[in-house]
């Protein structure tokens, strides 16, 4: 139930960073934002953690701020992947990773917490 849950969690955040970044696009329907929201999952669980590995020492030398070019690149990639989700730039990419990153942790830590009521 709750890799369903990360799986919507991510196609809301998908859909807020294209309507809140230039050059984030998203055209399509319910189900492919859906399936969008599954690519990610699955780039950040398999392929995240061997680039954040791989990048650690630009990750220590700028003192975190490499992380959100590497954010920014996996979500690069799942808009290669997935039909009808684009990104124009590096720019975007990672403005719409962080976009991608704050809305994933605000939702993700409201159901949280309504998940131990």
């Amino acid at each position: 139930m709750r890799a369903i849950l990360q799986v919507v969690i991510n196609a809301v955040a998908i859909w807020a960073a294209a309507k809140l970044v230039p050059g984030v696009d998203y055209y399509g329907t319910v189900w492919m934002l859906l399936l969008a929201g599954l690519v990610m999952g699955v780039i950040n669980l398999l392929v995240k953690p061997i680039v954040t590995l791989l990048s650690l020492p630009l990750i220590l030398l700028t003192l975190g701020l490499f992380y959100l070019v590497v954010n920014g690149v996996m979500l690069q990639l799942a808009a290669m992947l997935v039909p009808g989700f684009s990104i124009s730039g590096c720019l975007p990419a990672v403005l719409g990773a962080l976009v991608f990153s704050v809305v994933n942790w605000v939702l993700g830590g409201l159901l949280a917490e309504s998940d131990d009521d």
